[in-house]
């Protein structure tokens, strides 16, 4: 992490007083939480709707941070205290994540997309740590500050450090790309997530192509190339290299003999058809994921024969396709972190193809921020559930009963169950498990689906 004097540190950033008094003091880290500061941290306070974190400085300083920046505009600065006053503390905290980035003598490879930055996120990070020290965002610290402070806790001798951006409008993705120079992109894929903010799926491709922002000149930028709202905005004039991936031969990098089994995927890629490799993840559209994250990783020098190491010691960050067992002894698969309807599509085709259980359960609940049309969009992916492959639905929040209304209308209304209480919704579902039954939860994170999973496996 970020080890410096306070007048190193005055250096990096624009700063509005005279803190020559303080230049011996020692900074190591960043916290922008007074609760969790740690000795030695500069605490960046942020005025918020309801909170002003300016009112925490001095208790911050008192439970052992170095220093405090404060924003010049908020009276009555503590006086004798190592306060660093800025213009914004936003602004501050990405400048400086800037300039310790451009200090360190690492690679950054940059990732966003609709559905699948955490796991492709996860994946580049485990093929890399074959060869390199690898640092990776923890948690979803994708954004305006996320994104920042993930790069001011990178340590100095950190090869490879692995970026996650997420953004909900136009402008932000590029603010990212821009403090990461990253000397390797991916977008996975554009899907429906924030059309609330960015109108269509045009909007969407618009706004994930600004990662090239900051992308260096001799970089390399990879996409799903059978997205055309991508293909259409490639410019062959762009100074850095383009590949892609997909299922079809015109891409750079495509699977070939892919198996899909209950603990995940088999697969060869054609730039090594003699190297197996097994992907413990379920869903075909991880199997995509995995080529994105391999296409870097072989730019970056690990060989595709080394590549199933890594692969058999993937561990993904919680709520992506998790395997847990409920106390009937049934499977759940938490997939509940996030959801749009493309995601969507993908869990529940997941789920269709599964063999070996009792039955097949989908509890879904509320995709959120899809703009005007959400409730035809839970109407359509519910409509094309089909009967045969998913014996139960059961659907939680005012949305996901649209889901519910086409889901009965293609399995059948006695299948289908609607709830907008998690304690009712648990109660149901524990009167129908008994054991080998396979339940997959999927729902945007404001949903926090997870409680219902808590009870089901505690």
């Amino acid at each position: 992490m970020i080890n410096k004097s306070l007048g190193e540190l005055a250096k990096m950033i624009k700063v509005e007083n005279d803190v020559s008094a303080f230049n011996d003091v020692a900074i190591q880290g960043v916290c922008i939480d007074s609760r969790k500061i740690e000795r030695g941290n500069l605490f960046i306070p942020f005025k918020g709707e309801k909170v002003d974190g300016h009112k925490f400085v001095e208790g911050a300083i008192e439970s052992g941070a170095s220093a405090s920046l404060w924003e010049k505009d908020v009276p009555n600065p503590p006086e004798g205290l190592p306060i660093i006053i800025v213009e914004d503390s936003l602004e501050a905290l990405q400048n400086l994540s800037t300039a310790y980035r451009n200090e360190l003598g690492l690679k950054v490879v940059g990732i966003t997309g609709s559905n699948g930055k955490t796991t492709t996120k996860d994946m580049v990070a485990n093929l890399l740590s074959l060869k390199y020290k690898v640092q990776k965002t923890q948690g979803n610290f994708n954004s305006h500050i996320g994104l920042p402070l993930t790069i001011l806790d990178l340590e100095n001798d950190t090869e490879v450090a692995v970026l996650e951006m997420g953004m909900s409008g136009f402008g932000e993705i590029e603010k990212l790309s821009d403090i990461a120079r990253p000397d390797a992109a991916i977008i996975t894929n554009i899907g429906e997530s924030h059309l609330e903010d960015l109108g269509s799926r045009e909007g969407i491709a618009k706004a994930k192509l600004e990662i090239i922002s900051g992308l260096k000149e001799e970089g390399l930028f990879v996409y799903y190339g059978e997205e055309p709202l991508l293909r259409e905005r490639i410019n062959s004039e762009w100074p850095f290299r383009v590949e892609t991936f997909g299922t079809g031969q015109q891409n750079t990098l495509y699977a070939i003999d892919v198996k899909t089994k209950d603990s995940g995927s088999v697969f060869r890629v054609n730039g090594d058809p003699q190297t197996e490799i097994v992907l413990p993840v379920l869903g075909e559209h991880n199997v995509m994921n995995a080529l994105a994250a391999m296409m870097v990783a072989k730019e970056f020098g690990v060989e595709y024969k080394d590549m199933p190491a890594a692969f058999k010691q993937l561990k993904l960050t919680q709520m992506r396709m998790e395997m847990l067992e409920g106390k009937q002894g049934e499977k759940i698969l938490n997939d509940a972190y996030n959801a749009s309807p493309t995601s969507m599509r993908a869990a529940i085709n997941l789920l269709s193809g599964l063999e070996g259980f009792s039955k097949k359960i989908l509890v879904a609940g509320d995709m959120l921020e899809l703009g005007p049309d959400e409730e035809t969009y839970h109407y359509e992916v519910g409509r094309e559930i089909q009967t045969g492959k998913i014996d139960l639905v059961f659907t939680i929040g005012s949305l996901s009963e649209h889901l519910a209304k086409g889901a009965a209308e293609s399995i059948g209304e006695h299948k289908v169950f609607s709830f907008e209480d998690k304690q009712a919704l648990t109660k149901k579902l524990e009167s129908i498990l008994q054991g080998g039954e396979v339940v997959l939860f999927k729902a945007s994170r404001g949903m926090k689906l997870e409680e219902v999973i808590e009870q089901l496996t505690n």
